[in-house]
């Protein structure tokens, strides 16, 4: 029986790898607009990684994407594998883990919004799609930054393959990574993966007996089983599980002469030992099923639990002068259900309806001046905080958070001439949130009850929203493509997780807007040997989320800055020179400024928004140097770089991080057949030195920072089957 031509549209992922496909012929294959489509035919403003390349280029967590995608920006506040990212200036500037990005992270068309979801995720990869601008009317969850998918390789009916990856680098570290993919009868397949990583710590801890910090020790494994019991039917069954329990990050603090002297870039003088542990499991059931040759109906089942604990040595000295254990558990019900129509006329849509149900167990302890000896004593007891609060306490909070999101959802394009063609779409979204539960206890260091801070809180809201997106593309005789939007998207009010000392901290951030003008071109040239992507854009962002972290106490509050602007453009570029060198560049421009807003009771409109560097560029080529019998011989010289940035609306002069760029790259051999593979590979060469987060706790005597990664370099080895 023929195929019906539906099933060659459906919103799946698509099996061709898209850095060996753009390498070969040019083509990208994307599901970036919910049907598989060649990118340079999607009037979004979307960059595509393949898989091979990622894994080649040591691109393990979704943190280093920043290097690969021209203005995508991330703070790593609460340490690796969990990124708060900024898309073109749009940024969650709030490390609360009961919180949800206005950049959505996707793996495979899974929204997962708590930090305690995201686990390891980049093993087994297909590609990654960076989707710019608000996100609803093709998407389950509404975001108004834009979104990241992770599609992972999907299991396939009638093959025996897989492979296997083993590699070591400096600080010991030790990789191993393999996929197995085995035929179940003729309708069915099953692929297992799984991932291992460990390494010792790189910041190197001078205070005896207490180990070096920043290591990694995780592992995951994931379970597709793929059934097609008839040509119309396909179902896609995903299971994975991970684990992570390495040391946790260091805080670099400054200034250097008082809280670092004699120390090195990458050594701490710390005294908290805690492992960092986080736990995912999830569970995807995918249905794909054509009604008819042009109708398709898609539903996505979903249930995640995961948790996430660190303490944090926020002072990162030995002296017990602020330090932080987080707690986090939380677990997600989600339902996507859509009609996808592709019927070769006119007229087509996509018309969804979304349910998504997060439930939050949230415990975050401020640990002050725990060795002080308040009352003389000469013993620290419950006593020291009861005559110095919050001195010598154990200050903590916790709370259950419950958000539903409902929301319908729809997109439709209408071909006015075999050239011009007019889009839109509209959603329609309820929320409602709950916070119960919420107390504040000043807690003895033996965690004896000394008093309550703030009393047992209750708070909630709902809100409706109406967002959508109207657009028209123009293809030109040449193929290339030509197009202009306006979209507006919305991000759900939020509650406060960061209040210790007063009800006054307890609160609901407004609900975010952002409104986005948008025109872009898609572009080949010579035979589609150069492809140039461009878009220019414009937003207007009101009340952005942020914590307001106060320097004299630490006291927190969410607050909402009213209205800002931001503008600039991105320019993507790929050369196949020849079948033997291609060149890949990415070049990003943003312009952002705050037209009114309170923070601290200063006045920051005509300040820049954090996490927003007015330049990003990447580049990259391809080269096979020498092929023959032996096999092939390539190199691969990265490059990124970012203009100065702030990570906190004030823009204090001092916690400017300055522009920097940084090199890598990998040396690869493929034997002739394919089959076997060596790549030395290397990510900041040059042992750059630059902050990744900063915040001022001058009222502590320091300024907070985390630091970028340190030089690493190892060899992989690899066998495919």
């Amino acid at each position: 029986m023929a195929q019906p031509a539906l099933a060659q549209q459906a919103p799946q992922a698509a099996q061709a790898d898209a850095t060996t496909n753009a390498a070969d012929s040019g083509e990208i294959v994307v599901t970036a607009a919910k049907r598989s489509e060649n990118l340079q035919s999607v009037p979004i403003s979307v960059s595509a990684i393949g898989g091979e390349a990622l894994s080649k280029s040591r691109i393990t967590s979704v943190d280093s994407l920043v290097n690969k995608v021209a203005n995508l920006q991330l703070t790593s506040t609460v340490g690796d594998n969990t990124p708060i990212f900024a898309l073109r200036g749009v940024s969650m500037s709030d490390f609360s883990l009961n919180q949800s990005s206005p950049v959505a992270t996707y793996y495979d068309e899974v929204y997962k919004g708590n930090f305690a979801f995201l686990g390891i995720a980049l093993y087994d990869i297909e590609r990654v799609e960076v989707l710019r601008g608000p996100q609803g009317t093709l998407y389950g969850k509404n975001t108004t930054g834009g979104a990241v998918n992770l599609i992972s390789r999907d299991a396939k009916l009638g093959e025996t393959s897989g492979y296997a990856n083993f590699g070591y680098g400096n600080y010991n570290r030790f990789d191993a990574n393999a996929a197995i993919n085995v035929p179940l009868g003729e309708k069915a397949a099953l692929r297992v993966a799984g991932t291992y990583s460990k390494a010792d710590g790189w910041f190197k801890n001078v205070n005896p007996g207490f180990p070096d910090l920043a290591s990694t020790d995780e592992w995951g494994i994931r379970g597709t089983l793929k059934l097609e019991p008839s040509d119309r039917l396909k179902i896609t069954l995903r299971a994975s599980h991970s684990f992570q329990n390495p040391q946790n990050y260091g805080i670099y603090a400054q200034p250097e002469a008082v809280n670092r002297p004699g120390l090195s870039q990458f050594q701490i003088d710390s005294n908290v030992p805690a492992k960092r542990r986080a736990v995912t499991t999830s569970v995807a059931l995918t249905l794909n099923y054509d009604v008819s040759d042009t109708l398709a109906v898609t539903s996505i089942t979903s249930y995640d639990k995961g948790s996430l604990f660190f303490k944090e040595d926020t002072d990162g000295i030995r002296d017990q002068v602020l330090e932080v254990p987080y707690f986090d558990r939380a677990s997600q019900f989600a339902q996507d259900l859509r009609l996808t129509s592709n019927t070769g006329g006119p007229f087509d849509f996509i018309l969804g309806a979304y349910f998504n149900r997060e439930k939050v167990f949230n415990e975050t302890t401020l640990e002050v001046l725990n060795g002080t000896d308040v009352d003389g004593d000469g013993f620290v007891t419950a006593a020291d905080c009861a005559a110095g609060l919050p001195v010598a306490c154990k200050v903590r909070n916790q709370f259950d958070q419950v958000k539903k999101s409902f929301a319908l959802y729809t997109d439709l394009k209408y071909k006015l001439t075999d050239a011009l063609t007019l889009r839109g779409g509209l959603r329609y979204t309820h929320d409602d949130g709950k916070q119960t539960g919420f107390k504040s206890d000043a807690l003895g260091v033996d965690d004896s009850f000394v008093a309550n801070l703030i009393p047992l809180s209750d708070l909630s809201f709902k809100q409706n929203n109406v967002s959508g997106k109207i657009g028209i593309d123009y293809k030109l005789a040449s193929g290339d493509l030509l197009y202009a939007s306006v979209s507006r998207g919305y991000r759900a009010p939020s509650f406060n997780a960061q209040a210790f000392f007063t009800p006054t901290e307890l609160g609901v951030a407004k609900a975010e807007q952002v409104t986005a003008f948008e025109a872009g071109a898609k572009t080949q040239f010579w035979d589609r040997r150069i492809t140039l992507n461009m878009a220019a854009f414009y937003y207007t962002y009101k009340n952005q989320q942020f914590i307001n972290v106060n320097p004299a106490d630490a006291s927190q509050q969410l607050l909402n800055i009213p209205k800002s602007e931001l503008y600039g453009a991105e320019a993507e570029l790929t050369v196949r020179a020849n079948d033997s060198f291609t060149f890949h560049g990415g070049l990003g421009l943003l312009s952002t400024k705050i037209k009114e807003g309170i923070v601290s009771g200063v006045n920051v409109a005509g300040n820049r928004l954090s996490n927003a560097p007015s330049l990003t560029f990447n580049a990259s080529f391809d080269w096979t140097m020498v092929q023959g019998n032996f096999g092939s011989i390539s190199l691969h010289p990265e490059v990124a770089y970012q203009s100065s940035q702030f990570f906190e609306n004030i823009n204090i002069p001092r916690l400017r991080q300055t522009s920097y760029a940084l090199f890598g790259g990998h040396l690869d051999w493929n034997s002739s057949d394919g089959r076997y593979s060596i790549s030395a590979w290397a990510r900041n060469l040059g042992n750059k030195f630059y902050f990744t987060s900063r915040i001022d706790l001058t009222g502590f005597g320091l300024d907070y920072n985390h630091i970028g990664n340190p030089r690493m370099y190892g060899v992989t080895a690899g066998v495919k089957f």
